[in-house]
């Protein structure tokens, strides 16, 4: 397999996460989304993810997986162990909230493309791109919060998808400078997955692309 990634990318951050607790190895391709313009946006990385954003994952029999949440779903649907959701439905489906909260509300707000647009079509200085990022994480994580089940992961004594979208958000807010003091249970559930090898692994900064 061949993973188009980029180090800070939250989105290949939790596919990372995904294929270490799968025990499963692929082939990095770091794709920088900010040298040269982006270069996801060239034309070899669009013959290969028409939409032009990281990760996607290619399969040995060449078929190529796009979005994150997809991708981690195909992984455990063929590789079962250790299962990412859980198999009773009621909690399947509050697994699946938190995690597309986080993947679908949180995410795509704060992504590179909005905050570029932010400042170079409608002109906002870093202080009110700072603003409108924190903004977007505090209103997503007061719900999260709510809704957590921290025993010490975020639904209980197994990782689940929810961990594996809530880690990378919370580095981002970290990274971002975004106040956690509000969000115990967060940081709590953070600090559980940072004990595990595949959370470790999987940070930006061990990645090889990593600045």
């Amino acid at each position: 397999m061949k993973l188009y990634t980029y180090f800070r990318s939250s989105a290949a951050y939790r596919v990372r996460i995904a294929l270490n607790l799968k025990g499963l190895s692929s082939e990095m391709i770091p794709i920088h989304l900010l040298k040269q313009g982006g270069l996801n946006k060239k034309p070899e990385y669009r013959a290969v993810n028409p939409q032009m954003r990281v990760p996607a994952l290619q399969l040995d029999s060449g078929d190529v997986l796009i979005q994150s949440l997809a991708i981690i779903e195909y992984l455990d649907e063929v590789h079962p162990k250790p299962p990412l959701l859980p198999r009773n439905p009621l909690e399947r489906a509050k697994v699946r909230a938190l995690a597309q909260m986080i993947a679908c509300d949180i995410h795509p707000l704060n992504n590179t493309s909005p905050l570029r647009y932010l400042k170079h079509e409608l002109g906002q200085d870093q202080t009110k791109i700072d603003a409108w990022y924190h903004h977007w994480i505090l209103e997503g994580f007061e719900p999260l919060e709510a809704m957590l089940r921290p025993a010490p992961y975020a639904f209980g004594n197994e990782v689940t998808l929810a961990d594996v979208c809530l880690v990378p958000q919370v580095a981002n807010a970290r990274r971002l400078k975004v106040p956690l003091d509000r969000f115990p249970k967060i940081v709590a559930v953070d600090a559980a997955c940072a004990k595990l090898a595949a959370f470790e692994q999987a940070r930006p900064e061990n990645q090889p692309d990593a600045e």
